[in-house]
Formats: structure tokens, sequence, C-alpha cells
């Protein structure tokens, strides 16, 4: 993108009412520099011959047209940019979750994933909040931090909390309240040893500082007197 201009462009020949020009046409022609340019080349001004084209394919027209007319999806060249992360947030700072399951929950920020979502926890053994993503417009941030330097978070990822894709298959009818009974999510064996190991490495960082292992278990809420916008957190 070419940068912007300082001084706005002016014309060679202003108007002095609306299609009258300041200058003749001859003025102009001598004004331009047009007669060097023609005598640079003979008397004739230069002429530059186009690129031959490639004929386009003749395409067959259709034997049929459908009845309706088909509608053609819209070409979108969108390209999704990662949602910036608000000044207020940076790792370690513990955030007051404000919807879902966990509503009043006050947790630790370890991260912002490639979808933009924010990777927090709990810790899960101090307030039962596991690892999760949490869009960022639903939590408070504090002014409380927790060191996580020495925490390890390069396994975590958006790929990492992706569901699995079962294949559907055709049941019959006593088959299918069968699997109503049996078809029980249980969550993997892996992803609790990996945040029973996680946990482990965050809990040493938050015994650190007094009462930090207290606060984090407290949930949030609002009493009668308290004003929101008067609020420091």
């Amino acid at each position: 993108m070419a940068p912007a201009r300082k001084t706005p462009r002016r014309s060679r020949n202003p108007d002095l009412i609306r299609g009258v020009g300041k200058f003749s046409r001859s003025k102009m022609y001598h004004k331009r520099g047009l007669w060097a340019i023609k005598a640079k080349n003979g008397g004739v001004f230069p002429c530059h011959e186009k690129k031959p084209v490639a004929p386009a394919p003749v395409e067959k027209p259709p034997k049929f047209y459908p009845a309706d007319d088909v509608k053609k999806p819209l070409i979108n060249k969108h390209k999704a940019k990662q949602t910036k992360l608000r000044a207020s947030i940076t790792p370690g700072t513990v955030l007051i979750l404000l919807a879902g399951r966990f509503m009043g929950k006050r947790v630790v920020f370890l991260k912002q994933l490639s979808s933009g979502l924010l990777l927090v926890t709990g810790p899960f053994k101090i307030n039962g909040v596991p690892l999760r993503r949490v869009n960022q417009a639903y939590v408070i941030a504090t002014s409380t931090k927790v060191d996580i330097s020495k925490v390890n978070l390069d396994k975590f990822n958006d790929k990492y909390f992706a569901k699995e894709v079962e294949e559907k298959t055709n049941k019959g009818e006593g088959e299918f309240f069968e699997a109503e009974k049996e078809d029980k999510k249980y969550l993997p064996q892996e992803k609790k040893d990996d945040q029973k190991a996680f946990d482990a490495s965050l809990i040493t960082a938050i015994e650190g500082v007094p009462e930090m292992k207290f606060y984090l278990a407290a949930r949030f809420s609002l009493k009668s007197g308290m004003k929101p916008h008067e609020l420091v957190f």
C-alpha cells in the first residue's frame, strides 16, 4: 500500500468555472511537455503494443438446465486473526469466572491459545476447576498474580481439548435403549494424570504466597450494599 500524500494532489489546469479550465489546450500541450516527448520519438507519440491474450477455451453449453436457480456460495477471503489479549491479563493473573459451570470461582491464567481462548485452572485440587479453555469476555482480571515461570505448558494446546469423533452406527430399537445406559463419557486416565502432575507443580508456586491457597478456594460473590463499579479487584 502506497504511503499517504502529505499534500493534496492539484490539477495543472484548475477550473475557472465548472468545465472551463484556466489554460487553453495549446498552452497545456507545452505545459505538460508533450512536444518534447513527440520530438524525442520522431514526431510521433510512443505507443505500447498490447500483450497477446490467450483465447478462452470454448465451453460446450449443457443440454439440461435446473428448474430452480442454484445459489452459488459467496467466496469468503476473510482470514481470522487471533483475539487481542486484554492488557490486564498476563500469565499468572488470578481471574474470576463470570459464567458457566464454575461461575464465581477464582482461577489462574496460564496462557492464550492459538484459538484466542484463555487456558486456566483452579487448580483442581484447591477449588475443583480443571484445566479448561475460557473466553476472556467472561472473566474479571484481578491485581493478584502467581509466579508460573517454572510451570511447563508445552503440552497444552487446542488439540489437547478437542473431542474425539466417534463413528455413528445404525442401531435397532433394542440396541438403542441399551446403548443409552452404557454410553457414559469418562475422562481418559491420561488427562487425569496430566491434571495431577500439573497441579503439583502449580501448588508449589501458590504455597509460596501466604493466604493465596485460601484466596483461590473462596468463591467470589456480591453482597447487599456492595457496588460492583466501585470495587477494586
